[in-house]
């Protein structure tokens, strides 16, 4: 059987301003011009219509969020049926009264909701309280048909997790798109900044290797302390102290061989264009055939929380 055809892919790294429509106006012209480059497939960073709000706990932010699919969705799908490309897109899900997820919708290049995930994996850290606004995902790890190929999404947080990027690999997705909204604290940034970033980057490209994929991560970019100008004009401030997040941008692609494709700055807005090539997948995965060794009938553990000393050592003796 001959290979799926090659198709491109792109990457949005954007800075985010107080507007939520200047964003999403921003937003829209970054996707042209992937479009214009060539990208049948562009991903945009996490939550990308506001600054970082979860910056801080404020229920009046609550009113950010908006059902899916809703007016982004149909914002992003007009695009994606003018130019004919698809697009993966985070956003702020309003799903009930009390009920919020963080969730990326897939477009296809006919404008139609191909694709829902809501983000598994939700931290809570100092300026990444996520735990407060966002539920985490109940629909599992999912893949989407862009009709080019088919993608998985996952958001941020879950880019640490080999866990998410099996189980989307395994059901089949090229490329797997982590929108992310990840970036350093400026009082730490002297000591850790460079190995924080290879950290980060490191775990991605391994998941490109352990599963013969494309990995691709869509950062923003920019010093932001989540100011927002809500519908009725009131621009909220980051209560909490100090200067906030500096976003690290770094945006990447990385081949199933976890060669770097494209990689942008830390420091300003980008587009990265890179080519998928489904042959390469089916090389690659020939040549490690992670996929066929692995001991499926040795992994029920995985499912714990974590395995004691003492169990441990029974299932030694076992």
């Amino acid at each position: 059987m001959p290979p799926a055809p090659k198709y491109t892919i792109g990457l949005v790294q954007m800075h985010m301003g107080p507007d939520p429509e200047e964003n999403l106006a921003a937003a829209l012209g970054h996707i042209r011009q992937a479009a214009r480059r060539g990208a049948n497939v562009v991903c945009l960073p996490e939550l990308f219509r506001t600054q970082y709000f979860c910056q801080r706990e404020d229920l009046r932010l609550f009113d950010l969020a908006e059902p899916v699919p809703g007016p982004s969705t149909e914002r992003l799908a007009e695009l994606a049926r003018e130019v004919h490309i698809a697009i993966v897109a985070s956003l702020f899900e309003r799903r009930a009264p009390g009920l919020y997820h963080n969730t990326a919708v897939t477009l296809n290049a006919a404008g139609e909701l191909s694709g829902v995930y809501r983000k598994m994996h939700i931290p809570d850290d100092p300026l990444y309280f996520e735990k407060y606004y966002f539920t985490p995902g109940d629909l599992g790890f999912r893949s989407a048909e862009t009709g080019f190929g088919r993608v998985g999404a996952l958001v941020c947080w879950d880019q640490w997790y080999p866990e998410g990027a099996r189980l989307t690999a395994m059901q089949g997705a090229d490329v797997l798109f982590y929108p992310t909204a990840i970036g350093w604290h400026p009082a730490e940034k002297a000591e850790f900044g460079a190995a924080q970033y290879d950290a980060w980057q490191t775990i991605q490209r391994s998941h490109a290797i352990a599963n013969g994929v494309y990995v691709a991560a869509a950062n923003r970019v920019g010093q932001e302390q989540g100011e927002i100008k809500m519908a009725h004009g009131d621009i909220l401030g980051n209560r909490a102290s100090g200067p906030g997040l500096e976003f690290w941008g770094g945006s990447f692609i990385a081949d199933p061989f976890g060669r770097i494709l494209a990689k942008a700055a830390h420091d300003k807005e980008e587009i990265l264009i890179a080519e998928v090539d489904p042959a390469l997948i089916e090389e690659t995965r020939r040549n490690w055939p992670f996929l066929r060794d692995r001991r499926i009938d040795a992994y029920a553990p995985l499912a714990q929380r974590f395995l004691d000393s003492a169990r441990a050592r029974e299932g030694e003796c076992h």
